[in-house]
């Protein structure tokens, strides 16, 4: 069945242009027929996965964004990257990132979250969905790898011959380019924290402990970068709602706002 919409029906996709208001308004504080103004925001508490080299310092333009619309946004960051850089080693792999993710649930005592995954971070995310399968109502992949079980990251994107090659000291992998849209004053920000990533998250392989998924999943697409377009036809081919939004790879950087808003149309159809 096709999946209405704020914009209308367009199969199983919503498509969000960049910087464009929403059919049902902009979700700004003060906007006139907002989707907040005219249907009830239940709050909900939105865990982000994040992506490699990167950390929760990333997300911090979402954060008011979301706190505006009466939501809890955690953005934790993975041992070895950002904040807890002090703490890399050779031996952080990827149950690692996975554990730091499921004990921030577990002690904060988090359930019925909404779940996001991005880039790497949906390699992340989708064992933390199999770990505390009882804490997460949604899982959300933002531009972001789906493995089976028992694929690694690396063979996900056939790229590991380079990056070992490219790895310092054979086991920290330096950071890629930011998209070229970033907006220029962000790159200083950028530059001085993004980390060298742990080469182990990205060998080891990924393994359900629990059996399939069966919680309800989207697939966002960035449509400025097409090498995600494969898992988003693969989730549409599984029945996945799939939205588009016009945006290179870290919309959580370059258009936080229409993230925003696309996130929660997402997470307000599916709340109870």
């Amino acid at each position: 069945m096709a999946r209405r919409t704020g914009q209308g029906t367009v199969g199983r996709r919503t498509v969000v242009k960049q910087g464009a208001m929403l059919a049902t308004g902009a979700l700004a504080s003060g906007a006139s027929g907002s989707y907040a103004q005219t249907r009830a925001v239940k709050p909900v508490t939105v865990v982000v996965a994040h992506g490699a080299w990167s950390s929760g310092w990333a997300w911090k333009k979402m954060h008011p964004l979301m706190t505006a619309r009466g939501h809890r946004l955690l953005t934790p960051s993975y041992t070895g990257l950002g904040e807890r850089a002090h703490l890399a080693n050779p031996d952080i792999n990827l149950d690692t990132h996975i554990t730091d993710v499921v004990n921030v649930l577990v002690y904060e005592d988090l359930r019925d979250i909404v779940l996001i995954g991005h880039s790497y971070g949906g390699v992340v995310a989708t064992g933390v969905a199999d770990r505390a399968r009882d804490r997460i109502r949604r899982l959300i992949y933002l531009d972001a790898f789906v493995p089976n079980d028992g694929q690694s990251f690396l063979e996900l994107t056939g790229q590991g011959q380079q990056v070992r090659a490219a790895a310092v000291d054979g086991w920290r992998v330096p950071p890629n380019p930011p998209p070229p849209d970033t907006p220029k004053e962000d790159l200083p920000w950028i530059a001085e924290r993004r980390m060298h990533h742990p080469i182990k998250t990205l060998e080891q392989k990924f393994a359900l402990t629990k059996g399939p998924l069966t919680l309800e999943r989207d697939y966002v697409l960035c449509t400025r970068s097409e090498a995600f377009r494969p898992y988003a036809q693969r989730a549409k081919a599984a029945g996945w709602p799939v939205h588009e939004l016009d945006s290179s790879h870290n919309p959580h950087i370059t258009v936080p706002r229409p993230l925003a808003d696309l996130l929660e149309r997402i997470v307000q159809e599916g709340t109870p």
